[in-house]
């Protein structure tokens, strides 16, 4: 009752009453989108890929994690420890396994059919995480792929690797 009357004021100027009493936070969301959106429906979903290492730990804000340290590692290769995922030597090297085509292809596939119903959902952005042992070479590669695929596909990516050397 309080609340009401707190919000009186507000009431007696605005042109739209919205009753709340009978929407989840979704329904919610959707009314509002629909009522009031200026724009087109459109694909607003922004896709963050991660990069990250194991060893600084799972980041925390990930809505889903890939594990690639099976992967064969680069770290051991000696003309590739100083160097990263972005390199395209170290990238042909993680690219050349059956595993790494394999994986990519699959975890592709599993995204392209997810993004759909996350944007139907109502979701904004995802944060998709894939990590190895240090953040520098596998999970680095990944994501770098993984944002080109995705981009190719229609959808805003952004490629952020959080323990790469600065």
């Amino acid at each position: 009752m309080e609340e009401r009357q707190l919000l009186d004021p507000i009431r007696n100027v605005t042109d739209t009453l919205i009753d709340t009493s009978n929407f989840n936070v979704h329904q919610l969301r959707s009314y509002i989108v629909d009522r009031f959106s200026q724009e087109e429906k459109t694909n607003h979903l922004l896709v963050s890929c991660l990069s990250f290492g194991f060893k600084n730990g799972v980041p925390l804000d990930a809505d889903m994690v890939f594990d690639v340290r099976f992967l064969p590692n680069p770290h051991f290769v000696p003309e590739f420890r100083k160097l990263t995922g972005q390199d395209p030597k170290v990238a042909a090297f993680v690219r050349k396994f059956p595993q790494t085509k394999e994986f990519l292809t699959k975890v592709t596939d599993l995204m392209l059919y997810l993004l759909p119903h996350y944007i139907q959902e109502g979701k904004s952005y995802l944060t998709v995480a894939f990590g190895c042992t240090g953040g520098q070479h596998r999970s680095v590669m990944m994501v770098e792929e993984m944002s080109k695929r995705l981009n190719k596909a229609g959808y805003q990516v952004k490629a952020v690797h959080r323990d790469m050397p600065r």
